[in-house]
C-alpha cells in the first residue's frame, strides 16, 4: 500500500530514565509448557501499562507463550525512558523487545541498541501495509499499531460537522475548540498537518503555530495536556472541536460522550507504535518472533476491537460497527507519517514557538 511519509534525518533527544514496575506473565503454574518450542526461555517486553497492557496481554503475550512455551516478563516503561534504559545498559541490556510510540526507534537503530529485522523474519510480512515497514531499511522495528490524527466533533453542538483541517480556524468554532499542547504527540502531529495544509510544512510550520497561538491568547481555544484533559473538555467545558486521534475518541464514545471522529479531506495524520528487538541478547531468534505475533490478525484484530487502533496486517478481519470506527485497507492510503528523524532536530524549537506564542 502506498502511503505520504515526510523525510529528514536527525536526532532526538533522550528522555530521563524512570523506574520500570515489572509484572510477570504466561501460562499457569501447573501446565505443562516441557515440549514446547522454546520451554524454559524467557522474553522481557516493555508496555505501556494499563488499557494497553490489558489489550496486549490478550492480544499476544498469552497466545505467545500457549504457543511457545517461553515466559514474558512486562516492564512498564514509557518511551523516552526505554530508550535512556537502553543507552544507559548498552553494554549489558536487560531488555528483549522495546516499544515505542515517540519515534525513539529512529534513535535507537541509529546507535545499534536494536536489531535489524528483515522482511524474512516476519511470516507476515506480505499483509502488512507500507507505513507498518517503512523504517525497516533503517533499521527501526515495524509500526504495530496505528492511531490516526484527525478531527473529533461534538455531534451535539449545532455546529456544522467538520470536513477540513482548516475548519479548526472557522469562526464558529471559537470558544469551543480544544488544542492538544505541542509535547504532546498528538498535539505536535496535528499541527504538522495543519501546517502541510497551509503550505508550510515540516520547514515552515511557524506560521501555523502562531495563528493556533492566537487563537488560544484571545480566548477562542484552550489547551489540554493530555487525553483525560481532552475527556474532560467535551464532558465539562462546551467543547465542540478538537484535533486529535481515532481510538481516543472511541474512548469518548465509550463514555457515553456525543464524539465523531472525522477524517479530514485532505487526509490524516497517524501516530505509530513500533516493536523493537534489543541487540546484544541471546533471544534474538525467540523475540523476532515476538514481535511477528504482534503482527498477526488475530493481535491485529485485538488491538483494533480493545483499543480502536488501525490494523495494519490488511487481513485482520473488523466486523459490525466497529470497522466503521477504524481506518483500514485502502483507507490507510491517505494518512501522512512523519519519519521519526523529521521531527527529532526540529521538536523542541517548534515547542518553544508554541510556549511562546500561546502566552502573548
Amino acid at each position: 500500500m502506498k502511503f505520504k511519509r515526510v523525510l529528514f534525518s536527525g536526532v532526538a533527544a533522550i528522555g530521563a530514565l524512570a523506574l520500570a514496575a515489572c509484572s510477570a506473565s504466561g501460562t499457569d503454574a501447573g501446565s505443562d509448557d516441557s515440549n514446547k518450542p522454546y520451554a524454559g526461555q524467557k522474553l522481557v517486553v516493555t508496555t505501556f501499562g494499563g488499557d494497553w497492557e490489558k489489550a496486549f496481554v490478550e492480544a499476544v503475550v498469552d497466545p505467545f507463550t500457549e504457543e511457545t512455551g517461553a515466559k514474558v516478563e512486562l516492564v512498564t516503561l514509557y518511551s523516552a525512558d526505554a530508550l535512556a534504559q537502553l543507552t544507559a545498559q548498552k553494554a549489558s541490556p536487560q531488555l528483549d523487545v522495546v516499544h515505542f510510540s515517540g519515534g525513539q526507534e529512529f534513535n535507537a537503530a541509529t546507535d545499534g541498541l536494536i536489531e535489524k529485522i528483515e522482511p524474512a523474519d516476519l511470516k507476515n510480512f506480505d499483509d502488512l501495509a507500507d507505513v507498518a515497514t517503512a523504517g525497516l531499511e533503517h533499521g527501526e522495528g515495524p509500526a504495530i499499531q496505528l492511531a490516526p490524527i484527525g478531527l473529533v466533533y461534538n455531534t451535539e453542538s449545532g455546529a456544522d460537522r467538520p470536513d477540513s483541517w482548516l475548519d479548526v480556524f472557522d469562526p464558529q468554532y471559537a470558544g469551543h475548540l480544544a488544542l492538544t499542547d505541542l509535547s504532546n504527540t498528538y498535539g505536535l502531529l496535528s499541527m504538522l498537518r495543519l501546517s502541510d495544509v497551509e503550505g508550510g510544512g515540516i520547514d515552515n510550520a511557524a506560521p501555523t503555530i502562531d495563528k493556533l497561538g492566537a487563537l488560544v491568547s484571545k480566548g477562542d481555544a484552550i489547551v489540554v495536556p493530555t487525553s483525560p484533559d481532552l475527556q474532560s473538555a467535551f464532558a465539562q467545558r462546551d467543547t465542540w472541536l478538537a484535533p486529535y486521534s481515532m481510538d481516543y475518541a472511541g474512548t469518548l464514545k465509550d463514555a457515553g460522550l456525543p464524539v465523531e471522529f472525522i477524517t479530514p479531506k485532505e487526509g490524516a495524520g497517524a501516530s505509530l507504535i513500533t516493536a523493537n528487538v534489543v541487540s546484544g541478547r541471546d533471544t534474538t531468534e525467540l523475540a523476532k518472533l515476538f514481535v511477528d505475533f504482534e503482527l498477526s490478525p488475530k493481535a491485529q484484530q485485538v488491538f483494533a476491537e480493545k483499543m480502536r487502533y488501525s490494523p495494519v496486517n490488511l487481513k485482520a478481519e473488523i466486523s459490525g460497527d466497529l470497522a466503521k470506527e477504524v481506518l483500514t485497507g485502502d483507507e490507510l492510503d491517505s494518512l501522512v507519517t512523519y519519519a521519526p528523524g523529521t521531527l527529532a532536530p526540529k521538536r523542541q524549537s517548534w515547542v518553544d514557538a508554541w510556549n511562546t506564542a500561546i502566552t502573548n
